[in-house]
């Protein structure tokens, strides 16, 4: 239980500090570009979307854990469900377009 707890609120600071603009050498791909590279992408537009990612994935251990609680099964199906739809979402739209590149 309080390893759930704990990864909840490490789910959480990351979505805050993402959706601050901080920490995007934690993004993986992004901490390996050349500064250069970084120069084309509007870091604070890709920060906010992963710290909303982050929001998500600790709603969904929240329910995970609130379905042990109170032994209820339906909250972990929707838990389920949340994150597979979260994470087929982010893939599509992330392979789909040039959303975080600067507008110049």
């Amino acid at each position: 239980m309080s390893m759930k707890i704990l990864m909840i609120a490490l789910f959480i600071l990351l979505g805050i500090m993402f959706s601050l603009g901080k920490w995007s050498f934690l993004i993986a791909g992004f901490n390996t570009m050349t500064k250069e590279e970084k120069a084309k992408y509007d870091v604070m537009s890709l920060c906010k979307f992963m710290g909303k990612l982050m929001f998500i994935i600790a709603f969904c251990i929240t329910l995970f854990t609130l379905s042990d609680i109170f032994m209820m099964k339906i909250l972990f199906n929707i838990g389920t469900v949340i994150l597979i739809v979260s994470i087929i979402f982010v893939i599509i739209y992330l392979n789909t377009g040039n959303h975080f590149e600067r507008k110049n």
